[in-house]
């Protein structure tokens, strides 16, 4: 793994070379980035259940004992809870209900409100799944197997490029520095098959290129009109490194960034 990485203005032009700090130097271990992502993930995940009354409204109260009013005695029938549709004097027009082996009966086992879906990590095994995932990110060879890289590729870029806010001169710097092709992938978006239509999942959209900035700048909301994810370096998490569970994505650091993870220790 390299030790240095090329520092690019904004015209896409080499200006020096940076210092990376030891995180970069983590061995890349895809089983711990993959549980650290999972357990992300589901910290998002959205709790749901069933209704506590589902299938339990209607009244279907049926006595077992004989010579008493609306008794299932003596009828030769299974002595299964039913509701009265009709009668006339003693005489039932019934149907099964309540229990789960009847129409519209309850569910048997309905799925909890209260489970916790939540999946837990140790915070050493966490942050060693971060550096694994940022070491994943500097190797070419490993990132090329999952999007298109520019030649240049890694680089850090200069501070300069936090201060821009317009969309399309964030735009024209990308352009520069060599992401024509991965720009024009992210547009290629794809229409879903299934239930995911209806849910707001229509279209599959791919994952692009990951701005990380050392603060809250003006730059992110640029980034993010044009579909990638810009990130300030504090929130970075195994998520954002390796989407979809596997190492490797191309992550363009400005310098202050990586300094910013040598001074305040991140990760470690």
């Amino acid at each position: 793994m390299a030790n240095k990485l090329p520092i690019l203005d904004l015209d896409g032009k080499k200006v020096g070379d940076l210092e990376l700090p030891d995180v970069f130097n983590e061995i890349v271990r895809p089983d711990l980035i993959k549980r650290a992502v999972l357990a992300v993930q589901s910290h998002e995940r959205q709790p749901y259940g069933a209704f506590e009354d589902a299938g339990k409204r209607p009244s279907a109260k049926l006595y077992k004992r004989r010579r008493v009013f609306r008794t299932s005695y003596g009828y030769g029938i299974s002595r299964v809870p039913r509701k009265i549709l009709s009668r006339n004097g003693s005489q039932f027009y019934w149907q099964g209900a309540f229990i789960p082996g009847t129409v519209g009966g309850r569910r048997a086992h309905p799925p909890k409100a209260f489970k916790v879906w939540d999946l837990k990590i140790n915070k050493q095994e966490r942050k060693k799944a971060i550096r694994s995932a940022l070491s994943a990110c500097i190797v070419k060879e490993i990132v090329a197997k999952k999007q298109r890289v520019p030649d240049a590729y890694p680089f850090v870029i200069v501070d300069d490029f936090e201060s821009l806010s317009k969309t399309k001169d964030v735009l024209n710097v990308l352009k520069k520095l060599g992401f024509n092709d991965e720009l024009d992938r992210i547009k290629e978006s794809k229409i879903r098959a299934g239930k995911g239509k209806t849910r707001g999942r229509r279209y599959k959209k791919k994952v692009g290129p990951l701005v990380v900035t050392s603060k809250k700048s003006s730059v992110m909301k640029a980034v993010k009109n044009l579909g990638l994810e810009a990130v300030e370096v504090h929130s970075l998490n195994a998520a954002l490194l390796a989407p979809g569970a596997e190492p490797g994505r191309v992550v363009i650091f400005t310098k202050s960034a990586v300094e910013e993870i040598n001074k305040s220790k991140l990760f470690i």
